[in-house]
């Protein structure tokens, strides 16, 4: 069948329409192996942590956005442990309602030197408090600690820490000394930091810092002189300053 100029010029623009609008989504012929689907990548495989918090660019919350970060039962029971790569208190007694959400913590673990930083600065130690909604999804309040007073509630992990030939028993520990007085932080949506890296993870980085001493410092130390992941790039996500 003979085609004529305008069917050409029709079918050359349908064709230019059709690339532009896969060009657009993003996808090809060749773009979805369903034989290999674990090579995928989601929109969201650049959302990584550590960041580095840099304060003159975080976005102000909005007014009517949900803020306050409430916990409850601060005396948690559970167990202190060694984990292989942080030191680590396991617990489900401590709740929390982040946002209007209700969380369960999971465990607090520790990285010296801090993960994350603030304008560019390193703390000596970070504590992350891991958070579990009933749908799945993780929270992570992330503490920064500084040289000075001896803190409470790190020397009770210290002090319930098992030797290499002892079970883990029950502690309890007194939470509410491990945080600041006031509960302000940077939010921003990032991943876990240790493998398997899960994303969509909901971070609050609370902006004043909690001390430790010097010794408890150089306990830990001696479990982990560093264990903090490298600082990831922050691809355009938003970091949200929230007051308090």
């Amino acid at each position: 069948m003979r085609t004529t100029p305008l069917a050409a010029a029709c079918l050359s623009l349908s064709a230019l329409l059709s690339c532009l609008s896969n060009a657009a989504f993003g996808e090809t012929r060749h773009s979805l192996d369903y034989q290999n689907q674990s090579a995928w990548k989601g929109v969201l495989d650049q959302a990584q942590s550590p960041i580095d918090i840099v304060t003159s660019h975080a976005q102000p919350a909005l007014d009517n956005e949900p803020r306050e970060i409430a916990l409850r039962h601060l005396d948690a029971d559970g167990t202190a442990e060694d984990n292989g790569h942080a030191v680590q208190f396991n617990t489900h007694a401590t709740e929390a309602t982040i946002r209007g959400r209700y969380f369960r913590m999971t465990q607090f673990h520790m990285h010296a030197p801090s993960e994350h930083t603030i304008d560019g600065k390193h703390f000596p130690l970070e504590g992350h408090f891991v958070f579990k909604a009933q749908d799945g999804r993780l929270a992570v309040i992330g503490v920064m600690y500084e040289e000075g007073d001896a803190n409470r509630g790190i020397q009770e992990i210290l002090d319930d820490l098992p030797t290499a030939s002892a079970k883990p028993k029950t502690a309890t520990l007194d939470v509410h000394s491990m945080l600041p007085e006031h509960l302000g932080y940077h939010h921003y949506l990032g991943s876990l930091t240790t493998p398997p890296l899960t994303q969509n993870v909901e971070w609050y980085v609370l902006r004043q810092p909690v001390s430790l001493s010097h010794g408890q410092l150089a306990v830990l130390r001696r479990h982990y002189k560093q264990n903090n992941r490298a600082i990831q790039p922050l691809h355009g996500r938003p970091v949200i300053e929230f007051g308090g």
